[in-house]
Formats: C-alpha cells, sequence, structure tokens
C-alpha cells in the first residue's frame, strides 16, 4: 500500500508539472488566450480519450480476437484477475502472431483488451504468466492508458508551442538587436528546454505506473514472485541482448519501464510483507492450444512506420 500511495501521489505531480510546462508557454507566447486555450485542450484530451477504440488500436498492432473457445483457460485467469480487481467486465483477449514476447492494455476499466504476443505464451510459465496478465489488469483497473494518453498530448501541446515560439524568436532577434531591447533569458531558456523537460517527466510518469502496475499485480494474484519470475525471464530471454550488443544501455531516467532488477527488489519486499489472505488465482490452462500446441504465425508487413507483425 505504500508503494501505491507514493505512486499515485507522483503520477499528480508528473502531470501537473507537465501541464504546467505548456500552459506557461501557452501564457508566454499569447497571454491569458493562450493559457486558456492551453487547459481547454488539455481538458478535450482527458475527456475524450477514453472515447478512442481499443480495436482500432489493436488493429493498428496487428492482433486478432481470440474467442474463449480458443484459450479456455487464459479467458478463466483473466475473468478472475478482473473479478478481483472489480472491473465492470473481463478484458477480451487478442492474440499477435510474433516471436517477441510482449503484453499490452488498451482501453479503459469499462471496455478493456490485452493483448499478448504468441512467444510470450510460449515461452513464460503459467505462473509467470498469470503475473503479466496481472500487470494488464492493474494498468486497466488504474485506467492507465487514459493517464498516459493525456501525458503524450500535453507533451506534444508543448513540443508545438515550443517551436512555434523558437520561430517566432528567430524572426524577432535581428529587430531586437537593432533596436537594443532586452532579451527575456528565463522565457527563452523554458522555450528551448520546455520539449526536453516534457519528454523526461513523461518517461517518469511511464515508470510511475509501471511500478503501481507491479504492486497491484502481486496483490490480484497473491503472488508477487511469480511477476517477478515472468520480469526476470523477459530480461534474459529478450530484455537486453540488443542493447548489449549494439549500444550501451540507456541511463535510468531515459527508459520508459524501471530497470527489472528494481522491479524485482521491490516484488520481493512485496512477498515478504504480503499476508496472504486469500488464495492465489489459479493458473491450469488445460487444453489451450497454445501451450505446446502448433505455432499460428504471419509474414511480418511493410509499413512506413516500420515492421509490422
Amino acid at each position: 500500500m505504500p508503494h501505491r500511495v507514493a505512486n499515485a501521489l507522483q503520477t499528480l505531480v508528473l502531470l501537473g508539472a507537465m501541464a504546467a510546462l505548456a500552459g506557461y508557454l501557452g501564457w508566454v507566447l499569447f497571454g491569458t488566450d493562450g493559457l486558456i486555450v492551453a487547459a481547454v485542450s488539455v481538458t478535450l484530451a482527458a475527456a475524450l480519450g477514453p472515447r478512442v477504440s481499443p480495436r482500432f488500436v489493436l488493429r493498428l498492432s496487428g492482433a486478432m480476437p481470440l474467442a474463449p473457445s480458443q484459450a479456455p483457460g487464459l479467458y478463466r485467469l483473466v475473468s478472475a484477475l478482473a473479478e478481483r480487481a472489480g472491473l465492470p467486465r473481463p478484458p477480451r483477449l487478442w492474440y499477435v502472431p510474433t516471436q517477441v514476447m510482449n503484453a499490452f492494455a488498451t482501453g479503459h476499466p469499462e471496455d478493456g483488451a490485452i493483448a499478448v504476443t504468441d512467444g510470450l505464451l510460449r515461452r513464460l510459465a503459467p505462473r509467470e504468466l498469470a503475473g503479466v496478465l496481472a500487470h494488464e489488469v492493474a494498468h486497466l483497473e488504474a485506467n492507465d492508458v487514459w493517464v498516459m494518453t493525456l501525458a503524450d498530448v500535453v507533451g506534444r501541446m508543448t513540443g508545438v508551442l515550443s517551436v512555434f515560439g523558437q520561430m517566432l524568436l528567430i524572426a524577432w532577434l535581428p529587430a531586437a538587436a537593432i533596436s537594443g531591447a532586452e532579451v527575456p533569458i528565463v522565457p527563452l531558456a523554458v522555450m528551448v528546454l520546455a520539449p526536453v523537460a516534457s519528454a523526461l517527466l513523461q518517461l517518469a510518469l511511464s515508470r510511475t505506473r509501471e511500478y503501481d502496475a507491479d504492486a497491484r499485480a502481486a496483490e490480484l494474484t497473491g503472488d508477487p514472485m511469480g511477476l517477478a519470475a515472468a520480469l526476470q525471464t523477459l530480461e534474459r530471454l529478450q530484455g537486453g541482448w540488443l542493447e548489449r550488443l549494439f549500444m550501451a544501455r540507456p541511463p535510468r531516467w531515459l527508459r520508459t519501464h524501471p530497470e527489472t532488477a528494481e522491479r524485482v527488489r521491490r516484488l520481493a519486499e512485496l512477498a515478504r510483507a504480503q499476508r496472504r489472505e486469500r488464495a492465489g488465482v489459479s493458473w491450469d490452462f488445460g487444453d489451450d492450444p497454445f501451450f505446446g500446441g502448433p505455432e499460428i504465425r504471419r509474414p511480418p508487413r511493410w509499413h512506413w512506420s516500420g515492421l509490422w507483425y
């Protein structure tokens, strides 16, 4: 619980800092009108963000709907986790036919979906998969998709305002030099550095939401070390070999997710402190075809933004 309270407060602070940065730029460039426009834009993003269809997002990622008859064990597990989380309805499951090990949630608590890849289903042990699915259910419960969408809108607005302000500044500097006008140092520095600051705040927000989802997943499954084992498996099989081969690992403040070692450490603390007031959820997947059955795979498709599966 202390982890979750601290993460919630940190989320409010980070979102508030991002909104304040965008509002300051709007005020510097356009005065009170700019501040009002920035506030209205953020409000609209907050109101309209949950209306984006999860199906649209999933189709873009190449996911296919997974029927309960295709994976009854997975659906039983997700239904149990959703019931524990108090979701109005269990999230729908989608399948991504790629070897990449990944899972992600989209939508909101009333209309959510979870996509899992073939690689994840085949390489994680059932106990580990239960932890990962609980993590995604926790994201839906906390409405993290909406939070990160709002942060993305604010970040993009900050970037647009910064570029526009710098263009105005470039046009104004010659006249200022001729007339001897004083250059406003503080607004100039904020205008130049605002996009970087906003991006760093957004990355910090993402890490905070991951910590909170880890803590909630541990409560939902009653098995913090199941998720910890999944994180270690992902790190070992996929999480860093490309970085180690081609580049140095990015510093902590440039990562969208916390470092695996820190996440495992926190989960181990939860495991030691957790009182097992109720039994963990079952991870018996029965005859689900994804465990030992023939692989369902389709070739990647080329797209202007990269390789799609």
